[in-house]
């Protein structure tokens, strides 16, 4: 797939420099009527080659796009992209219709003579209306499905877990049994402090500093983001999630996991997809991949931005609660 892909951008270059010599020369040549027949019969078989294309991408690359949203709140996320990009692909798949079928109904004739058609207000009305209408109902939905992953109510009681970002590493920091996040500055980092807690600071002491996220399905999760040095940005593709860390303040967002991670694993396109990415490594000697969820840096942060990434682990509450009680709170590590 790759070489036609590398073919068809070869022919595309030759194709336009032939074209750009042909427009140099446009003063020595006149165009017959066999020209613009044969254009416009090139321009439908171009427009044929375009929607085989089209369809060839929407079957067979359908593999590469992310699996269902494994939060609720991702679902949403996945509607507005369904629905605009349905929008939008019946909407070009009128246009480029229309385009090529026009350039081939009304190509150059000497016996045709151009008509002049004067503005219509009804038309424009149409097509102004339409799409004014059309994208306050998107952006409507968008503004909400933002405040629905960014603020959480009062009565929601969520788990609260910070997640700090550094070249090139995250850590993560659960907010312990009073669920309140201690105070957090660079100028706290010392030893084994590495996230600069406040450990003068009452809400500290149960803080549990760890280097692996676990969370329970169905409860909602409220995670802060700081930075300790440069531009990093929060990205959990699976639960349509992304967030900037910003050094200097503090950013969040909310989700609540609705598959846990052996759940999802067995998914049919997560399954299609560990498939074939076995079969690559397999091909080259390596290991085989399990699914995980994965907490990664989408900003180009470094060197070594493309290894910055924590593994995510999605359980039931009871595993998740037993999980936690095990790990040691920051007072016991940090004296």
């Amino acid at each position: 797939m790759l070489a036609l892909f590398y073919i068809f951008i070869a022919v595309a270059i030759g194709v336009s420099f032939w074209q750009i010599t042909r427009v140099m020369n446009l003063r020595e040549v006149i165009a017959t009527d066999k020209d613009n027949n044969s254009q416009g019969k090139i321009a439908i078989g171009f427009m044929v080659f375009l929607y085989a294309m089209m369809v060839y991408c929407l079957i067979a690359m359908n593999v590469l796009m992310l699996p269902e949203s494994a939060s609720i709140e991702g679902e949403h996320d996945d509607n507005l992209f369904n629905i605009t990009f349905w929008l939008i692909g019946i909407v070009q798949f009128i246009m480029q219709f229309l385009i090529f079928f026009f350039t081939y109904k009304y190509r150059g004739k000497k016996e045709n003579k151009a008509k002049f058609y004067a503005d219509s207000h009804k038309l424009e009305m149409i097509w102004t209306i339409i799409p004014a209408f059309t994208i306050v109902i998107l952006i409507g939905y968008g503004l909400w499905a933002w405040n629905n992953i960014m603020y959480v109510g009062d009565d929601e009681n969520p788990i609260v877990i910070e997640v700090y970002s550094k070249q090139f590493q995250w850590e993560a920091r659960y907010a312990g049994e009073d669920n309140t996040l201690g105070l957090g500055n660079v100028n706290y980092i010392k030893g084994v402090n590495t996230m600069g807690v406040d450990m003068s600071d009452k809400n500290s002491q149960d803080d549990k500093q760890v280097t692996e996220l676990y969370l329970p399905k169905g409860k909602k999760v409220l995670f802060k983001f700081r930075s300790q040095d440069v531009l990093h940005s929060a990205y959990m593709p699976h639960f349509r999630a992304q967030m900037n860390c910003v050094p200097g303040m503090v950013t969040q967002f909310a989700f609540t996991p609705k598959f846990t991670t052996e759940e999802m694993r067995v998914q049919s396109e997560v399954v299609a997809k560990t498939n074939g990415i076995n079969k690559i490594r397999k091909a080259k000697g390596e290991d085989p991949y399990v699914f995980d969820y994965v907490l990664l840096c989408n900003k180009i942060c470094g060197a070594s931005h493309y290894n910055m990434q924590m593994k995510i682990t999605v359980v039931e509450d009871a595993v998740y609660k037993k999980w936690l009680a095990e790990q040691p709170a920051l007072a016991q590590v940090v004296k």
